[in-house]
């Protein structure tokens, strides 16, 4: 019976040299051992229900997280009627910001089709010179009172007088057209000016006082 060096081989395995022993079996780090150990104890442990008085366990969430679960969670409580209260009180806040932007001319709450410096221009340009088409509703009074009075010669004249109306009304916002079109092009050459010349034209059909927004400049006054 062969003796193994001693500390290197258990006693007897020496004598059976068909069926050597692995060296990783025998030298195998024991810290290796207690790693599993550990790890086969905290999958057990994670299986077991958790005491609620515990600490938690997990990563606390990060506080956007942690607000839009609350803000969920407020969503979810309210009722259908608290919901649609709720979206008519701000429909109704901005639409009472929205009117007192169009009296005040506040950039900040101006309805889309009204925003940025190229309207604003355009607005301006408008307000600061007299134009026909503001007048046409005074003068198309005037012309409705002389066609219904059963003068023939005043009849005449307020035909005249509409032909005449509306060729000015014509021509003066062909002009204006084209003098907008240019500062436009001038005072905001890397912009878009898309839709600003009707935009102004649509405008100078209004009577001064009934524009929205409120206009911000004199007559005569450069904008």
């Amino acid at each position: 019976m062969t003796t193994g060096v001693a500390g290197s081989f258990p006693a007897g395995l020496g004598s059976n040299p068909g069926h050597p022993v692995p060296l990783g079996f025998v030298f195998r780090s024991r810290a290796k051992e207690e790693k599993a150990v550990a790890d086969k104890a905290s999958l057990t442990d994670s299986k077991q229900p958790r005491d609620p008085q515990a600490p938690k366990g997990r990563p606390t969430p990060k506080r956007s997280e942690a607000q839009s679960q609350r803000r969920s969670v407020a969503n979810t409580t309210l009722t259908r009627k608290d919901a649609a209260k709720r979206q008519r009180e701000e429909r109704r806040s901005a639409l009472e910001r929205q009117r007192q932007a169009l009296a005040g001319g506040d950039e900040r709450y101006l309805p889309a089709r009204d925003k940025g410096p190229v309207r604003k221009f355009a607005r301006d340009w408008i307000d600061s010179r007299f134009n026909v088409a503001e007048f046409f509703l005074p003068m198309a009074v005037v012309i409705l009172v002389l066609s219904v009075v059963r003068v023939p010669a005043l009849q005449n004249i307020a035909l005249l007088l509409w032909l005449i109306v509306i060729v000015l009304i014509v021509l003066d916002a062909v002009v204006s057209a084209f003098r907008l079109r240019k500062a436009l092009a001038e005072r905001f050459p890397d912009q878009n000016r898309k839709g600003a010349t009707r935009y102004a034209l649509m405008r100078s059909l209004q009577m001064r006082r009934l524009r929205l927004p409120k206009p911000q400049v004199k007559r005569g006054e450069r904008p």
